[in-house]
């Protein structure tokens, strides 16, 4: 099994479940354009904050946020139960943390994976600010409780899918199928990068993980009943140096970490060094949290080029999950 690197990072292999992981995983082996280990570098320190520093602005007076953008980060997006209310680390809690939390992420027992250890790119430090957590709002740093309708729904869904695991190709996640792995993006394993291009009536958000692109158009409302999308409609707007993206009109499989059709997200980019972005979400669905609740993280700008996420478990992985579901109802497969 080969996989593709992308900035010093592999194309990723969804988890494909099951008994069939094994043979549906052992079924992709395609071997793309490859970045040596030794390019698996962390991103630098995070740059103080300089308030007499002004971002550099595009031709037409919009803060320019273009470039390629690294977000990799250590940083728990909740804070660990340990840290209670405690937003930020001393820096013996930092190091012990991290210490931990590396070693973690390489223990196959701890973190179990389809990838090899080295493969893997979460990072190798915490963001510059200490924070305990990606999470700034609520102030627990935790995300809040689902509603009741939120809890109902997601047990229905979960009984659904052990009964029905692989009826059809639908039944299967999005990733699986090549489609979306979900946008916004968090720090996560792999393809941690973000590309922004800038013209007067638009932002284009490329991202590394599957190569999903948003088009998203600049100073026009968002329409009063949007045609549903994996990623939603999105608006922008600029509010002094921060580009302000609006985002409504969900298809509810791919809205974001489990919300409904009815979420409504905020992202703000507000460039605050040179090699600085700090990129906000705040995530608002009553039908699935109790509020609405904001995380943050730094950018920092990387001078590697994206590579092509080529998406290869559409093409084999997902037949022969199907193929092996139905060996399994013959009664073939113990």
């Amino acid at each position: 099994m080969v996989e593709q690197f992308s900035n010093g990072k592999e194309m990723s292999m969804a988890s494909l479940g099951r008994r069939m992981t094994v043979v549906s995983a052992m079924a992709v082996a395609v071997c793309l354009v490859a970045t040596p280990v030794s390019a698996q570098s962390s991103p630098p320190a995070a740059v103080p904050e300089d308030p007499s520093w002004n971002p550099p602005r595009t031709a037409w007076g919009a803060p320019d946020l273009q470039g390629i953008w690294d977000y990799r980060t250590m940083t728990p997006l909740q804070r660990p139960r340990e840290f209670a209310d405690q937003a930020l680390f001393t820096d013996g809690e930092a190091a012990a943390f991290l210490e931990r939390s590396l070693a973690e992420r390489a223990d196959y027992d701890r973190s179990p994976s389809v990838h090899a250890k080295w493969w893997l790119d979460y990072g190798s430090d915490l963001t510059g600010d200490g924070r305990t957590s990606l999470i700034v709002d609520p102030p627990d740093g935790r995300i809040p409780p689902l509603t009741e309708q939120a809890r109902a729904r997601n047990e229905t869904r979960a009984a659904y899918r052990r009964a029905h695991p692989s009826d059809a190709a639908d039944h299967r996640g999005l990733s699986e199928r090549c489609l979306s792995f979900g946008t916004p993006r968090l720090p996560g394993g792999y393809n941690n990068n973000y590309q922004i291009l800038q013209t007067p009536d638009h932002v284009v958000i490329v991202s590394e993980m599957v190569h999903d692109t948003r088009i998203i158009p600049i100073g026009q409302p968002l329409p009063a009943a949007p045609i549903p999308q994996w990623h939603g409609e999105a608006r922008g707007r600029y509010e002094g140096d921060t580009l302000v993206v609006e985002s409504t009109g969900y298809v509810a499989q791919g809205a974001f970490r489990g919300a409904t059709g009815g979420l409504r997200l905020t992202e703000r980019f507000t460039r605050v060094a040179p090699g600085v972005i700090h990129y906000e979400i705040t995530a608002d669905d009553p039908d699935t949290w109790t509020r609405p609740w904001t995380l943050m993280f730094p950018m920092e700008k990387t001078h590697q080029p994206l590579y092509e996420y080529a998406c290869h478990e559409g093409n084999l992985g997902l037949e022969n999950i199907l193929r092996n579901a139905r060996l399994e109802e013959a009664g073939l497969i113990p």
